[in-house]
């Protein structure tokens, strides 16, 4: 039976209702306007050249002196721009039909696609964009061979300011330690605008390990940031679409108490993505093997004894650990840890980027720390006393009686240096003189030699770059226009009038690594320095020479 007329109007009429809704471009130009004018109308605004025109008032007109209307201008910038590319003037393109308007402003995209900061021109055969300006201030700071090591470590350069992932991972900790009542110092102060982790953030973003000279082990806000900081690392690693080992950070701990309160402190980075396991003698040793088998931690805290443990028992890998934390090394050398301190730093195959919390100045300790920071470091401490900021800095103080001998001796502690240099890294060594004559004669010497000697004219050692040691001679008057945080070795021939001088050359030279000597030559001259000098080298922890006792005995 076949349909009547009304069933196939109605049909066709749903055919076009829903054409319609589907596209509404379809319909007619009359039904378009109607639907347009019905919508302005809904929003409050009208076309020009209807009469009652009105609009509602902006902030940025809020008398409608405009009367709902746009910049003008805008629109004919446009609409001449349009015409203009549609005209398809010959005289606008080139021989091969491009358009020299559009290219001219393809190639600002163009110096942002090479830009190093966006990502690395992949083809081959093209200059590379110079690197940006944080780059090349952390540069300058840590010179040419530390720059280096910290590239390989993928973490130079990073930012200008912290990332807001960071910041992120800060503000969770931040409204979560209160409510445990584990929070140190001030629970009104935010943790961001701590200066401390402001500090290790630039530290760490240079690439360098890290020695911490403030306390004997980390506080609540010092664990905060470094996990806050690791857990941007990782963030930031997986966005450049780089693989990251578990676990990413060992947290090595003397006792089951501290593993417990820097689990607390990273807990709460766990709804951001960031799982912390802490492993100690407290728990058993089944348990612990069956939790690490069934996760993949990227925080891992743990006392040496337990790790060691898991480790020849196969329960879990650190040979991929990218940061490593020693926490409180003065606890790890009362219960004589140290031993098992280096077995867990030769488990561990890559370059770890350590932290070393540390105000033991022993010489016991001072092994560990030389093995465990072997490359350049940077020196972190909010305590400006002098056994702080002079930590692991050894001091000699050399007897002499005439200026040929203290030449000659130092002449030959500079031989004695560099025959025991084990690594290729270049090494500035520093003589200190009283005149400038005395200067010139060293510096004839020591060019007679074959050393290779720092002038103004070498200021980066560029000239030197095959050798291993450069050498810098300088007199009092000009003394302070040195870096002395650049020199590994000071040789002080003639002994400094003021025991400040001598404080100011202890806390100021060797910032980058953890070998810095420091010789002087001390004679009857000067006997009223010798208590002080004394009481310095007793509270860091440095021989003092019997003859030097004698001196003080003679002035008292």
């Amino acid at each position: 039976m076949g349909k009547g007329d009304d069933a196939l109007r109605r049909k066709k009429n749903k055919v076009i209702r829903k054409r319609m809704q589907k596209d509404p471009s379809s319909v007619s130009s009359r039904v378009a306007a109607i639907i347009a004018a019905k919508q302005r109308r809904k929003s409050g605004k009208r076309r020009m050249c209807e009469g009652m025109c009105f609009g509602l008032p902006t902030l940025e007109d809020p008398f409608n002196d405009r009367h709902g209307k746009k910049d003008v201008n805008i629109k004919k910038a446009k609409t001449v721009h349009s015409s203009q590319q549609d005209r398809g003037s010959a005289s606008k393109k080139d021989s091969g039909g491009r358009n020299p308007e559009k290219l001219e402003n393809r190639k600002p995209n163009k110096e942002t696609a090479m830009n190093p900061k966006n990502g690395q021109n992949k083809r081959e055969g093209q200059p590379q964009a110079a690197p940006s300006k944080p780059v090349k201030a952390n540069a300058k700071l840590i010179g040419k061979g530390r720059e280096i090591h910290a590239k390989n470590r993928g973490l130079y350069g990073s930012s200008d300011c912290p990332s807001k992932f960071l910041i992120m991972c800060l503000n969770a900790i931040q409204n979560a330690l209160p409510h445990d009542g584990t929070l140190n110092g001030n629970k009104d102060t935010p943790l961001l605008v701590n200066t401390w982790g402001f500090e290790f953030w630039k530290c760490s973003s240079a690439g360098l390990d890290i020695l911490e000279t403030t306390g004997a082990c980390s506080t609540t806000d010092q664990i905060a940031w470094m996990a806050s900081t690791a857990a941007d690392t990782i963030a930031r690693k997986e966005k450049e679409g780089l693989s990251v080992a578990s676990p990413f950070l060992l947290f090595l701990v003397p006792s089951q108490e501290k593993a417990i309160k820097v689990r607390s402190v990273c807990k709460p980075l766990k709804s951001l993505g960031i799982h912390t396991v802490s492993v100690h003698p407290g728990a058993s040793l089944e348990h612990q093997i069956h939790g690490l088998r069934s996760c993949e931690p990227e925080f891992l805290v743990s006392t040496p004894e337990r790790l060691l443990e898991l480790i020849s028992s196969k329960a879990i890998d650190i040979t991929g650990v990218s940061s490593l934390v020693v926490d409180g090394l003065e606890a790890f050398v009362e219960g004589e840890f140290l031993e098992k301190i280096k077995s867990i730093r030769q488990s561990i195959s890559g370059d770890p980027q350590t932290v070393l919390f540390s105000n033991c100045f022993e010489h016991t300790s001072s092994s560990v720390v030389q093995d465990l920071l072997v490359g350049p470091i940077n020196r972190l401490s909010l305590n400006k006393s002098t056994t702080s900021q002079s930590a692991y800095i050894v001091q000699y103080i050399h007897m002499s009686a005439s200026e040929s001998g203290k030449l000659s001796e130092g002449i030959q502690i500079l031989d004695q240096f560099c025959s025991i240099l084990q690594n290729s890294l270049l090494k500035k060594v520093l003589f200190i003189v009283e005149t400038d004559s005395t200067a010139q004669m060293l510096l004839t010497t020591v060019k007679a030699k074959g050393y290779p000697v720092l002038n103004d004219s070498i200021n980066d050692g560029s000239q030197v770059a095959n050798r291993s040691i450069l050498v810098c001679v300088t007199d009092k008057e000009h003394l302070w226009a040195t870096d002395i945080g650049e020199f590994e070795v000071i040789i002080v021939i003639d002994f400094f009038s003021s025991m400040d001088d001598y404080i100011k050359i202890l806390t100021r030279m060797a910032r980058h690594t953890v070998n810095g000597i420091l010789h002087s030559f001390f004679s009857r001259e000067n006997t009223p320095l010798a208590k002080p000098l004394i009481k310095i080298l007793e509270q860091c922890g440095q021989t003092v020479p019997i003859a030097l006792r004698d001196f003080c005995a003679l002035d008292s």
